[in-house]
């Protein structure tokens, strides 16, 4: 039976890193919210790092919704997002004090799960844990996204929903504080914590983000309903997914595109494009294998380059990034695993100047060639890049706006890209401001 044709329907949009996270997936959500009306939130913690440059002034945001920086646009948090209450209402209230409107407009679903300062401490005493026994850190931000995840798994977790009732949390609190307390105390050789501090500061807590609570899911399909544009805004990358990335050096969520649905809370027939975003290179934080990695530390060198013009150091943790060639291989499975409609390409200005640029366009692995990622670890850690040589550029590209304005060598990598990839490059970055973008496809347009 055809609808009413007074319905009608919006057009809904997924962000998602295609690499180890670090894309630039903050600046060109912000972008996509001049088409959309609410921006979801469906995976992570307060990890996201997502950075926007609005004339000149940078605002770094780790678990709002970019959208909070459009006037209007709705911000929602899907119940795939673990949340940490007082980082919550920290972010809230530094946003409030640049002057923006941030809780008439911020959804939080009922189903989140908690981040408490025991899952803090849990991460911290297993990170120094592994580090003692020589087994090696994973690279954790060390907010307790971790272990919160856990808890959520194993049935045992608090969610936002249990705010509302201050004789249910304190119930689970305790139980959950004894069963962790075990753990602190004996195997991992930290200090236990106390009930009532983490008691007292949930109930305050509660007091603000009780009111911001409601159902995430069906405030998107009534969205969709009234011809509203959605985005779907993911964090980290595709190749830190539990299940599809460098494990273990992952994170604890599914960032892929298929997990907006899930973490939102709405079936996938809404998930209209996908836009993977991919730096013009590849960069990593934290351990784990990196083909295509450059040492950064001599000047001169190409991945000191990288480097410093990309400025590129961990927004959460201040770390510096690991940096590499791009690597159209690991690009070709988050391809695959995404099912990826267009790329968005960004920080292609940081390539200027160099006489050359190398692409990964494949593996040497034990003397057999591979043209994809493989999903082992070990098996990632022992392959050798083939790379593929293209001549520079030295013209800047820097804040261009139009494909005919790029220098013809930069067109050509690009291009080359596509090829290598197999997927439509829908928009350019050239700069971190919102206005440095080429378009070749709008997402939501298209």
């Amino acid at each position: 039976m055809s609808e009413p044709p007074s319905i009608e329907r919006g057009r809904n949009v997924v962000v998602v890193g295609t690499q180890w996270g670090d894309e630039g997936k903050g600046k060109v959500v912000d972008w996509l919210t001049n088409h959309a009306q609410a921006v979801v939130r469906f995976q992570g913690g307060h990890n996201a790092g997502h950075t926007l440059v609005i004339k000149g002034v940078k605002t770094a945001l780790q678990l709002v919704p970019s959208g909070v920086m459009r006037d209007g646009v709705a911000c929602l948090i899907g119940n795939g997002v673990v949340v940490d209450p007082a980082h919550l209402l920290a972010e809230i209230a530094r946003l409030e004090d640049i002057g923006l409107d941030v809780r008439s407009r911020l959804m939080v679903s009922e189903s989140c799960p908690l981040i408490l300062p025991l899952h803090v401490a849990l991460d911290a005493a297993r990170e120094a844990l592994r580090e003692r026994s020589g087994s090696g850190k994973i690279g954790t931000t060390g907010k307790g996204i971790g272990p919160a995840y856990e808890d959520k798994v194993a049935r045992r977790a608090l969610r936002m929903q249990d705010l509302k009732h201050p004789q249910r949390f304190e119930a689970k609190l305790r139980e959950l504080l004894a069963l962790h307390n075990e753990a602190l105390g004996g195997y991992l050789h930290a200090r236990p914590l106390e009930l009532q501090p983490m008691l007292d500061a949930g109930l305050r807590a509660a007091e603000q983000l009780v009111p911001l609570l409601g159902d995430v899911g069906s405030r998107i399909a009534q969205l969709h309903r009234n011809g509203h544009n959605v985005l779907f805004e993911g964090a980290q990358g595709t190749l830190l997914d539990i299940d599809h990335g460098t494990y273990p050096y992952v994170t604890s969520s599914n960032c892929v595109a298929g997990n907006a649905a899930a973490g939102s809370g709405v079936g996938p027939q809404l998930l209209h494009h996908v836009l993977g975003i991919t730096k013009a290179y590849t960069t990593r934080v934290g351990s784990g294998p990196f083909p295509t990695e450059l040492p950064i530390d001599a000047q001169g060198t190409v991945g000191h380059h990288l480097s410093t013009v990309g400025q590129e150091r961990g927004v959460v943790t201040g770390r510096a990034r690991r940096c590499g060639w791009l690597d159209a291989a690991a690009l070709r499975r988050a391809v695959l695993i995404n099912g990826v409609s267009g790329l968005c390409v960004t920080k292609l200005d940081v390539l200027d100047g160099l006489p050359e640029v190398q692409v990964c366009v494949g593996y040497n692995y034990r003397g057999q060639r591979l043209d994809i990622l493989p999903l082992d670890a070990d098996e990632i850690a022992a392959c050798e890049p083939i790379y593929e040589a293209l001549p520079g550029w030295r013209e800047p590209t820097a804040g261009l706006t139009r494909w005919e304005q790029l220098p013809a060598n930069a067109r050509a990598y690009l291009d080359r890209m596509r090829e290598l990839i197999d997927a439509p490059i829908d928009l350019v970055s050239t700069g971190a401001d919102r206005e440095h973008t080429i378009v070749l496809r709008h997402p939501f347009l298209a």
